[in-house]
């Protein structure tokens, strides 16, 4: 099938559904991005040029050496005029072209690319040869229209092959990837290099290489800057962790390990994702588009909680790695709308833009409650970014909102009189004396394109792709000869099956047809970041109208308290992972009154999950003790906060076990004559965990276990899960309940299907295995264990527990149109809250789909007990070895 080139930036597909904002006003904030454009540039030409960036608070140049080190940021800087390079083609984008044409020669009259000095090879690659073959893109296009530029003869392009020589050095490792950092003048090896020791990189510095290097190569016809790239990009692509299909964040460049096990889509491997799909793009090869849809669809299954982005372990991927965001995440939804995945761009997006209406920029880093976690921001153009795609996607006048509110803060809070410095400290206003290059390369290229209309733009924007600093190269590149020398790495046709693959662009006119729908997405969002405190709620009158809903008595599954919730504003948020969010907004209550009762509803809520909010229980073990087992395989569960505690009992429950019909255990056991006197299987969701301990109770069960319906889940790679009751009193439960996660709750289902009779013991941890079965043991070849307990990483040794909700927020009189927030789960089976998220696990959508009721002699999978105990001791094997790693 031939390339599919197109650029899914979704140009034209605009709602034309009311202009916010009229031309008038587009043209003033466009001329106000030019002026700000031009005292941050002037500034740096008066008093910092030849520097490579400005100090705008003391109104002079920062020289590498001459200024105190801040440590690894200023291995951006290498004396080579470095925010003149990176701002060449802003100013051709800004219509600038003598200023454009001056520069240029400055460049060529005065930049040295043979300084001895140690620079980042990521930060030389993106910054200083994007920023050449960016300019050179740009001279050519106006020489080629007859006015500018008629003296230019490729100079910039010989400048940034000398720059690509210069970097080639970096790469000569046994893996291909390149060394960190580079002496512009020896290169990697020797002492006079004072580099060349460094056995880590960030996956980001070594996958975002290939749009330059290509670039390069394609503008040269020299395919060795195109073969390296691609050698490093293929690398990472062999060391993915194939179960998860993610990469870590730190690999060694000499072995390969992962140094880094935590995975995300922010700082350290951002652009890595984002050049899989852009060299896709740029290039037409079609193996980077598979490449990027496989990751794409891990992130969005792992990591993408909406509108969260969480880093996880690329191990243990159901297992967040930290409790905060870093802002260079910030760009995902840029790449989402490339990508043609619209609604998850939006609520991301939303909830960036209200953290930064919040804080007035979005802090290096915040937690999941939105907090300051690390409060400088640099003038990070990341936002910028996103809301310029998004605007362009959807011709939503909001996101022109956006960008003005982003301009705002920018002229109220960075300007100085000599340019616009950094934020030290976005709570207090502090600044510190930086002003990035990347401000003027990449947030006023943006700005500029949110407000511009097409004839204010001297190019079409859609014939170039911006690069991760926002260098403009040509699309013309993916007709250049390729003559690169080395073959990549091919994917395996079962990797790369169409079913991973989108081959086509979406037609976002179909996707959302109504106009208000954006903004339905957005609005739970707004209310989760903006939180307030409580009123107290109002007098209401004996016999008026009939009695609010009670958070006891909520039930997910009942639609009567559904529309309840509806009138009193609270609406629920299914996040991706089947969890669900209860947002109130008073505006959308049925009145004031109602208003009320939701905010009294979301406290009911906090306090009855601080009710449940018992000692954590340890794991508890499932041992299958029948032929051929023989007490081998031991299954961790996890307990239930009710019923038979099996840490006082001294044997445990022990039975056959049988499959519950209805399978859900919600309704009365119909199958009871086989379940009474056994130990009855049951599927999650549909009702709560109590009651359908006791519906099998009421049968004649002597315990139950509950097997997760969430497809892969697996205690190896998911905190323990702890169920706990319905709110009331629980104590007329008398038998055990545990909990197994599908992948353990499937070896179990597959043993009974093929034996038939399959016996258990339920216990607190695994018993010895009695002398009458040794003999027959040793003739068993089955064999299976998993640990009930173990020692972890920390992030690994908290339990996640089934709670009713967790803590709403509050409003103050003055801001009455706003209602509080709680995080808040509840399905047909549980209510629940992660602990470390405050959110919880349950999805009742799920339930509907699986109506199917198994037996024992139900095939759940084509696997056998063998094939299956095999994968579980490889995961194992796997588990222990990366728990040993990051011990």
């Amino acid at each position: 099938m031939p390339p599919v080139l197109c650029l899914l930036m979704l140009f034209g597909a605009l709602w034309s559904y009311g202009e916010a904002m009229s031309r008038e006003e587009k043209q003033k904030f466009r001329n106000q991005v030019v002026e700000m454009f031009d005292h941050a540039y002037q500034n740096y030409m008066d008093h910092a040029y030849p520097a490579d960036e400005l100090m705008p608070l003391t109104c002079r140049g920062r020289v590498r050496g001459l200024e105190p080190s801040r440590g690894d940021v200023d291995d951006a800087l290498g004396k080579f005029s470095l925010t003149l390079i990176d701002t060449l083609d802003t100013l051709v984008l800004l219509n600038k072209t003598t200023e454009f044409e001056a520069a240029v020669r400055r460049v060529l009259s005065d930049v040295r690319l043979d300084n001895d000095i140690v620079v980042s090879v990521f930060e030389t690659n993106i910054r200083v040869l994007g920023g050449l073959l960016g300019g050179h893109s740009m001279a050519v296009m106006l020489k080629d229209g007859g006015q500018n530029m008629q003296w230019y003869q490729d100079e910039l392009l010989h400048m940034a092959k000398d720059l690509g020589l210069r970097l080639l050095p970096a790469f000569n490792t046994s893996s291909g990837l390149p060394y960190p950092r580079i002496n512009l003048k020896h290169g990697v090896r020797g002492p006079e290099t004072r580099t060349g020791t460094e056995t880590d990189t960030c996956t980001a510095c070594a996958g975002t290489m290939i749009l330059e290097f290509a670039a390069l190569s394609r503008f040269t016809g020299d395919p060795v800057f195109e073969d390296h790239a691609r050698r490093a990009l293929d690398f990472l692509w062999e060391k993915r962790q194939r179960n998860s299909n993610l990469v870590g964040t730190t690999i060694n460049i000499h072995s390969g390990e992962w140094v880094r096990r935590d995975s995300g889509v922010g700082a350290g491997i951002d652009s890595y994702y984002e050049y899989l799909l852009k060299a896709y793009i740029l290039l037409g090869d079609d193996l980077f588009l598979q490449r990027f849809n496989i990751h794409y669809a891990s992130i969005m299954k792992y990591i993408s909680q909406p509108p969260l982005l969480l880093d996880v372990h690329i191990h243990k991927p159901l297992l967040p790695a930290r409790t905060w965001m870093d802002s260079l995440l910030a760009f995902f939804p840029g790449l989402q709308v490339l990508k043609g995945d619209i609604r998850p761009a939006i609520e991301t997006h939303e909830m960036l833009y209200q953290v930064t209406k919040k804080h007035n920029f979005l802090p290096e880093a915040f937690t999941t409650d939105f907090r300051v976690h690390w409060a400088q921001h640099p003038l990070r153009p990341e936002f910028a970014e996103s809301t310029y795609f998004l605007y362009k996607a959807t011709g939503d006048p909001y996101y022109l909102e956006a960008g003005r509110t982003i301009l705002d803060n920018l002229n109220r809070f960075a300007r100085v009189p000599c340019g616009f410095a950094a934020m030290k400290d976005v709570r207090t206003g502090s600044h510190e004396d930086r002003m990035d290059s990347f401000f003027l390369a990449e947030m006023f290229k943006y700005l500029f394109l949110l407000f511009a209309e097409a004839e204010d733009i001297p190019f079409d924007v859609e014939d170039y792709v911006f690069t991760t600093e926002a260098h403009l190269l040509p699309l013309s590149l993916s007709t250049a000869p390729n003559a690169s020398s080395i073959p990549s790495n091919k994917t395996s046709d079962e990797e790369l099956d169409d079913s991973n693959f989108d081959w086509t662009c979406p037609n976002t006119r179909l996707l959302f047809p109504d106009p208000a729908f954006p903004r339905s997405l957005r609005e739970p969002i707004r209310s989760a970041v903006d939180k307030s405190c409580p009123r107290p709620a109002p007098y209401r009158e004996p016999g008026m109208g009939r009695p609010p809903l009670r958070a006891q008595d909520f039930m997910a599954n009942n639609p009567e308290h559904l529309e309840l919730l509806r009138r009193m504003g609270v609406s629920l948020i299914h996040l991706k992972d089947g969890r669900v969010q209860l947002v109130q907004h008073a505006t959308q209550a049925v009145s004031a009154v109602a208003a009320e009762d939701g905010v009294r509803f979301m406290q009911e809520m906090m306090e009855l999950s601080s009710q449940q909010q018992k000692e954590q229980l340890p794991p508890r073990a499932i041992q299958i003790v029948s032929h051929p087992f023989f007490g081998r395989v031991v299954l961790t569960a996890g307990p239930a906060q009710f019923g038979t505690d099996l840490s006082k009992s001294s044997t445990g429950v022990r039975g056959f076990v049988t499959v519950a019909e209805p399978y859900s255990g919600c309704s009365e056991i119909t199958n009871a004559e086989y379940v009474q006197g056994h130990i009855a299987l049951l599927q999650r969701g549909q009702c709560m965990f109590a009651e359908k301990a006791r519906n099998i109770q009421k049968a004649g069960a002597i315990g139950g276990i509950v097997i997760d319906d969430n497809e892969g889940s697996s205690s190896d790679t998911a905190p323990l899960f702890q169920m706990a009751g319905d709110g009331r009193s629980t104590d007329d439960i008398t038998l055990p309940l545990l909990f197994l996660f599908h992948k353990e709750g499937n070896i179990l289902l597959e043993a009974l299907k093929e034996y038939r009779e399959v016996e258990v013991l339920l216990s607190d941890k695994a018993r010895d295995r009695g002398a009458d079965v040794q003999e027959e043991e040793e003739d068993c070849q089955t064999e299976a264990k998993t640990p009930t307990s173990f020692e972890p990483d920390s992030q690994s040794q908290m339990s996640t527990e089934e709670l009713d909700e967790s803590a709403p927020e509050e409003v103050t009189p003055a801001q009455e149109e706003v209602s509080p927030v709680a995080e808040v789960i509840k399905e047909e089976e549980e209510k629940a809250v992660d602990p470390q998220a405050e959110t919880a696990r349950p999805k009742e959508e799920r339930d509907s789909e699986k109506t199917q009721e198994p037996r024992g002699d139900t095939d759940s999978s084509s696997q056998s007990v063998d094939e299956l105990l095999a994968d579980w001791r490889e995961d194992l094997e796997a588990f222990k070895q990366m728990e040993k790693d990051e011990l």
